[in-house]
C-alpha cells in the first residue's frame, strides 16, 4: 500500500470519530508480534496478508484499498464486536 493510499484512508477514518477506537484496535490486532523491534518500527500488517485481503476484495493483487472500503471494513468490525458482546450478555 502506498503512503498516499494510507493517508487517504486515515483521512477518511479521521472524519469518523466513532471508528477511531476500532481503527486503533484493528491496527494493533493485524500488526505482527514484535513489530516495534523491526524497521520501519510501525504496526503494519504482514504484506502477504494484505495482498491476500486485497486480492479477495478486488480480484487482483495490484489494487490499492479504497478509503470508503476501509471505513466500511472498520464499521463492520465495530458492529460485529458489538453484536458479539450482546450475544455474550444474552448467553
Amino acid at each position: 500500500m502506498t503512503a498516499r493510499t494510507a493517508l487517504a484512508a486515515a483521512a477518511a477514518v479521521a472524519r469518523r470519530p466513532g471508528l477511531w477506537g476500532t481503527a486503533v484496535r484493528q491496527v494493533l490486532r493485524l500488526a505482527p508480534n514484535g513489530w516495534w523491534r523491526r524497521p520501519p518500527f510501525l504496526p503494519l500488517p504482514d504484506r502477504r496478508y494484505l495482498e491476500f485481503r486485497l486480492s479477495t476484495q478486488y480480484g487482483s493483487t495490484g489494487h490499492e484499498p479504497e478509503p470508503g472500503d476501509v471505513v466500511d471494513y472498520l464499521a463492520w468490525c465495530r458492529d460485529w464486536r458489538a453484536a458479539a458482546r450482546r450475544q455474550r450478555r444474552a448467553g
